[in-house]
């Protein structure tokens, strides 16, 4: 919101060792201008343009987190002026979205013709892809940078919240303001999957913020409220509960709306939801040691036979094919690992 809203965030990296996602990280406190604006510079973030800055009384910090394809960035900036004309707008830029969160201070936003007012705990949707302007005090603020094709905002209502305050003190926008918050700084420790799950599911919360700012009760076209059902439950596919009926309350319509939404697709709501824990189930079973029984459980399925019933007959062998693949590869590799230090043992001998 002063100086430069975006800062570099490094790609996440999975270590081979643990298939972790490592949440990418740059913590940095800078007390030189032209060092931050570098930074900037070389970040593959919407570039903002600074104006009002003193270089002798200047202290920035910034913290980076990644979460699947979400970024999270916390800066704490000083008092001033930064904007983007339409000559800094890159092609890359319109495949963000961007939302920010006040968590110190006050900002002004200023695009198209809307203008936003924020004091703590207020939310703005930003379209990177479009002239934007800031004016803020000595300000701490965290900016998300989710993917458009993930959010899948539909371009009126974009149109229609860019720009404008959304409340972070009651209903869903207080819930993604308090998430973002704490997310800046606690994001560590993730598994892929889990990541991307995680992902989801603030996605979705950020979705239904905008949703309930939108504020009107027009019907939802078809596939607007098809494809949000889907990243419902690609969210949700470990909860065992997740069902037709759940999912309809969820989205507030009808099971028997739920099901004609679906009717003209290759699966039906239930289908797809086992077709996607199934696919859980048998990347987990290809890449971990863990059982048959706890892979199930981990994805929904409560009998493991029959589980593995329907694991057969989806894939045409059985589940315990692909532990028993895992465990063999797990002792060949020691085994020989002890041949080659023999071998090197008796060649010193």
């Amino acid at each position: 919101m002063s100086t430069e809203v975006l800062v570099p965030t490094p790609g996440s990296r999975r270590s081979p060792a643990t298939n972790a996602v490592c949440a990418s990280t740059v913590d940095a406190v800078f007390l030189d201008v032209a060092a931050f604006q570098g930074s900037m510079a070389a970040s593959g973030l919407p570039p903002l343009h600074s104006r009002r800055l003193d270089a002798a009384e200047f202290r920035a910090s910034v913290v980076t987190r990644d979460l699947g394809p979400l970024k999270m960035i916390e800066l704490a900036t000083p008092g001033g002026e930064c904007f983007r004309n339409p000559r800094g707008i890159r092609a890359g830029d319109e495949a963000l979205w961007q939302i920010d969160l006040v968590t110190k201070g006050s900002a002004r936003v200023e695009q198209g013709s809307e203008v936003a007012e924020l004091g703590p705990a207020d939310l703005v949707l930003i379209d990177p892809a479009r002239p934007v302007r800031y004016i803020s005090t000595d300000c701490t603020h965290v900016s998300m940078l989710v993917p458009r094709n993930e959010l899948r905002l539909r371009p009126a209502d974009a149109a229609r919240l860019a720009g404008v305050r959304i409340d972070g003190g009651r209903g869903p926008g207080a819930l993604v303001s308090s998430l973002a918050r704490d997310m800046a700084r606690s994001l560590t420790g993730f598994r892929a999957g889990e990541a991307d799950r995680s992902a989801a599911a603030v996605t979705e919360l950020i979705a239904v913020a905008l949703g309930a700012q939108l504020g009107d009760e027009r019907p939802v076209p078809d596939q607007a409220l098809r494809e949000r059902i889907v990243g419902f439950v690609e969210a949700r596919l470990s909860e065992r509960d997740l069902c037709p009926a759940a999912i309809a309350s969820a989205h507030h319509i009808s099971v028997r709306r739920l099901h004609k939404l679906f009717e003209d697709q290759p699966l039906t709501i239930a289908a797809l939801i086992r077709q996607r824990r199934l696919e859980r189930c048998r990347a987990d079973l290809t890449l971990s040691d863990r059982t048959v029984s706890a892979v199930a459980a981990r994805w929904g399925f409560a009998d493991p036979a029959h589980f593995s019933r329907l694991f057969k007959k989806t894939y045409g062998y059985n589940a315990s094919a692909l532990t028993d693949s895992n465990r063999a590869r797990t002792v060949k590799a020691p085994a020989a690992q002890s041949r080659e230090d023999g071998g090197a043992q008796r060649a010193e001998r």
